[in-house]
């Protein structure tokens, strides 16, 4: 079984059919998230009742979030600040990335004469789901991933975020280090989310 990561346990905690159930943020990468997530849902929240839902919760939790940790500037730490600016840097790179996917697989739909709607049909989604998909408002499944992949001819590292948490980053290099011998390494940027 694959561990999972702080990313990914985020990613599934702030997934759009968990927020409701979230009583608190925990630090700076599920606020910058849960802040990207209430900008995103703006104009789909004016179309869809349940998301105005999620979108008011959201606001709830990152008002709560910032009064209890930005509210008073001399209990700030240079840590806190050095880890917003991670998780901010984070969540741009990453917003990037998913305008960059929409971007291609909606031309790629048009080269190939179908839709959206036509994409939901042969992944099994319903309409909304699939512009939740598309939008990154929820993650495409491993199996959406490969049929879009085979279907559109995209590569697959246009599809799959390419980043390398850095929890993670920092346990290979610390094991790669013990390994010297191997002569695999992980290159500076590979470790700098300013670079993916």
């Amino acid at each position: 079984m694959v561990k999972k990561t702080t990313i990914d346990l985020i990613m599934d905690k702030l997934a759009i059919n968990n927020i409701l159930k979230i009583q608190s943020l925990s630090g700076e990468l599920e606020f910058e998230r849960a802040s990207s997530l209430y900008l995103k849902t703006r104009k789909q929240s004016k179309e869809d009742a349940s998301l105005s839902e999620v979108r008011d919760h959201l606001k709830k939790l990152i008002k709560k979030y910032e009064q209890e940790h930005w509210s008073d500037e001399d209990q700030i730490s240079d840590e806190q600040i050095k880890e917003s600016d991670f998780a901010e840097a984070f969540v741009r790179n990453e917003n990037e990335f998913l305008q960059k996917r929409k971007e291609l697989i909606r031309k790629k739909l048009k080269t190939y004469n179908l839709n959206q709607n036509d994409l939901a049909r042969i992944l099994g989604h319903q309409k909304g789901y699939m512009s939740e998909l598309i939008n990154g408002l929820r993650p495409f499944s491993k199996d959406d991933i490969i049929v879009i992949h085979r279907l559109l001819k995209i590569n697959l590292e246009d599809l799959f975020p390419p980043f390398i948490p850095q929890e993670r980053a920092i346990h290979i290099k610390s094991i790669l280090e013990k390994l010297s011998a191997s002569g695999v390494k992980l290159r500076k940027q590979d470790l700098n989310l300013e670079t993916t």
